[in-house]
């Protein structure tokens, strides 16, 4: 049920984290992968190559509607359609994240990369997977939109604005065969978490029932059987992998 043989797959933020495991994983279901960050996904292109794996990458800013039309234009030139879309793009706030201390460009910044680059993404490839007879998209939330958290005012408005605009998405398109979920991760090992110091890493680690803290495989893994066949029956639901830590 988690083959993905001859689908044609698109992930963002694919230049590391969970974006690189979910690329790596895609391409050894049996995808072909386009690879897009940033500053492209080279190192990640080439790691599924050298497996013996297809794939392409593309420098994409998420914010950039041209972008992703160069992005979709170029898929659809060279295989002719897209079967799936993983969008794990993101970033956490540069400066404190409260509702007081919060600046406005940093909401800005937090708003346009971790949500709006999530609307344009599924408006640029959702018409040619209708096109084409459906497709999947796995959209990437966090826990920080469903249970209240400190210094994440801006993460979680974009975050919880992810699922929601999920779940309208999933049910305006579900007769198209498009089915659109969402991954809320809890506390990943990911560049994104920084130089934690070893207390806050042992004390997070120690509040995680399952007694470690998630890996990206964890949520690659989830991912690409969402964008499989076994994703078939799955429309507008929010998978939590944290280990455990939201449910105590």
């Amino acid at each position: 049920m988690t083959t993905l043989t001859d689908q044609i797959v698109i992930v963002t933020g694919a230049g590391s984290g969970i974006g690189r495991s979910t690329a790596l994983a895609a391409a050894h279901a049996g995808a072909t992968v386009i690879c897009t960050d940033i500053k492209a996904a080279d190192e990640t292109t080439e790691a599924i190559r050298e497996e013996g794996g297809q794939a392409r990458g593309h420098e994409l800013d998420v914010r950039d509607r041209e972008g992703w039309k160069n992005v979709t234009a170029s898929t659809l030139s060279e295989f002719g359609r897209i079967s799936g879309l993983c969008q794990v793009a993101g970033i956490v706030s540069p400066t404190p994240d409260t509702a007081v201390d919060l600046t406005e460009d940093s909401w800005n910044l937090i708003l346009d990369i971790d949500l709006k680059g999530m609307w344009l993404g599924m408006q640029a490839v959702i018409p040619s997977m209708i096109e084409s007879g459906g497709g999947k998209i796995v959209n990437v939330s966090s826990v920080a939109a469903l249970i209240g958290m400190q210094n994440t005012a801006a993460y979680a408005a974009a975050k919880g604005g992810i699922i929601a605009l999920s779940r309208q998405t999933s049910i305006q398109y579900a007769a198209d065969k498009v089915r659109v979920n969402v991954i809320a991760p809890g506390t990943i090992e990911t560049p994104i978490l920084g130089d934690i110091p070893k207390e806050l890493y042992d004390a997070m680690t120690a509040g995680t029932p399952a007694g470690r803290l998630g890996q990206p495989e964890d949520v690659a893994s989830l991912a690409v059987h969402l964008l499989s066949a076994g994703g078939d029956f799955i429309v507008g639901q929010t998978f939590v992998i944290d280990g455990g830590w939201t449910a105590h």
